[in-house]
């Protein structure tokens, strides 16, 4: 069943990229005792996720963190060092933190993968955007097609803040 508003986000180990290369980062350090907004892409530098959702979120990223939301990362089945160039790429570092999902470990664990086989791109999360609260999801919205990010976007998201 899929993750719903008033469910505890359920343990994971995302990859992140640090100064010293790849290190782990769980949900608990994420949004221990904090107000984060977490979103997902099906896939980094793919055409939907790369020209309209996350740069919403790093448009709106002062009028997130101006409702409190202490935190703003993106997820996507892909593996760390794609995430890390899609950082740098969209200039986003520093605001948006980027969470590699590479084998969609967190994406099945809440339910909310998409099989994208016929594309190409195999087992991707679906693009959803969520307010957690001390790792409770308060707010979801979930899109309903990989290729729109209407209700899932920051500007969907902000007014719900």
């Amino acid at each position: 069943m899929a993750i719903k508003v008033g469910d505890r986000l359920p343990a994971a180990t995302f990859t992140v990229m640090t100064a010293d290369g790849p290190k782990p980062r769980t949900i608990d350090e994420l949004c221990k005792g904090k107000k984060v907004v977490l979103f997902a892409v099906p896939g980094a530098f793919t055409p939907t996720c790369h020209k309209n959702h996350l740069p919403g979120f790093l448009k709106n990223a002062a009028a997130i963190k101006a409702k409190g939301v202490e935190a703003i990362a993106v997820t996507g089945v892909n593996d760390v060092f794609v995430m890390e160039a899609w950082k740098k790429d969209t200039g986003a570092g520093g605001q948006i933190e980027f969470l590699a999902d590479g084998s969609a470990d967190f994406a099945r664990a809440i339910d909310l993968t998409v099989d994208l086989g016929p594309r190409g791109l195999g087992t991707r999360s679906q693009r959803y955007a969520m307010l957690v609260e001390d790792g409770v999801v308060k707010k979801l919205n979930i899109e309903d097609s990989p290729g729109k990010a209407d209700i899932s976007g920051a500007e969907a998201l902000l007014k719900q803040l």
